[in-house]
């Protein structure tokens, strides 16, 4: 499944190359606590805050919601290897959701797939850190994203892979909710049901909202658990900001064979601050110098 990059990636500043502190990581620990992986949640915020605002634009609502998602996976329920991204037995994580790549980006930097400090460079003119991921040039994206729905596609084509190639390597998708307005999410999900690919767990990240407003307003999703049902999942339902219900339901979206999982985590837009959380006009709008202040604080 890997692609070969394309011309010369863009050079890592001098600056970031002497804060490079944690790129020699070769596997993070699976053994971490929950107190330890909730402290890394509020890493990871505070990160997702400080690039958008230095960047002046990004999406931090939909970022924010999907924090303990991906600090379960990368953090405890993965297998991966920062030292080298391209390990051929690697589970896959696919941000389907791209405008959340500054999550994704915190994340990888954590884990040692990226310098801490080349954060600061996200959106900006020849940086590895685009405003939507791409594979060909970011250590740790496995997807290139952009036009949302198309994730769970990519995903279910990974895991056909791995079943062809006879590695039991697990991939796991990341989608929105107001993403699965688009009818690729729901062709990808027949087609998961009709090879019978168990290795494949979709994420949706239900926190309600998109782009326009709520979802209820735009397009009524309802009833959602009942339409992955009805196209053969298993459904499992969980508060995606509690870690420990999101590793219960990724070690029990193991168990299941002959069909693929979706675990719908019931998120709050903008988690962790107050003036974000549930605030559709920071789906897509980076905070002003007193704002990423005062979100700063409140994640202390």
């Amino acid at each position: 499944m890997s692609l070969p990059e394309k011309g010369n990636p863009p050079s890592i500043p001098d600056s970031v190359k002497a804060s490079a502190d944690n790129v020699s990581a070769e596997v993070f620990s699976l053994s971490a606590s929950v107190a330890e992986m909730e402290a890394m949640a509020k890493k990871l915020r505070r990160h997702i805050i400080t690039m958008i605002g230095k960047a002046g634009s990004g999406h931090p609502g939909g970022s924010l919601s999907s924090v303990e998602i991906l600090t379960a996976l990368y953090f405890k329920v993965m297998r991966h290897k920062p030292s080298d991204h391209q390990w051929a037995d690697r589970d896959r994580f696919i941000l389907s959701k791209g405008h959340a790549a500054p999550l994704l980006y915190a994340t990888l930097a954590e884990c040692g797939y990226l310098p801490v400090a080349e954060l600061a460079t996200l959106r900006q003119m020849d940086s590895r850190l685009q405003g939507h991921t791409d594979r060909t040039i970011t250590p740790g994206v496995e997807m290139s994203a952009g036009a949302l729905g198309q994730g769970l596609s990519f995903g279910l084509g990974a895991a056909l892979a791995g079943r062809l190639n006879g590695q039991d390597y697990r991939v796991y998708v990341l989608l929105g909710d107001g993403e699965c307005d688009e009818g690729q999410v729901w062709e990808a999900a027949m087609a998961s049901t009709h090879f019978k690919i168990d290795s494949l767990v979709a994420i949706v990240d239900n926190n309600g909202q998109q782009i326009d407003g709520w979802n209820r307003d735009v397009m009524n999703l309802d009833p959602f658990p009942g339409k992955w049902r009805a196209f053969g999942w298993e459904v499992i339902e969980v508060d995606g900001h509690d870690l420990t219900q999101l590793i219960q339901a990724f070690g029990e979206a193991e168990k299941v064979k002959g069909q693929p999982t979706v675990i719908i985590a019931h998120t709050i837009k903008g988690k962790g601050v107050s003036f974000m959380e549930n605030n559709p006009d920071f789906h897509g709008k980076a905070p002003n110098a007193i704002e990423v202040e005062i979100a700063l604080k409140e994640l202390e």
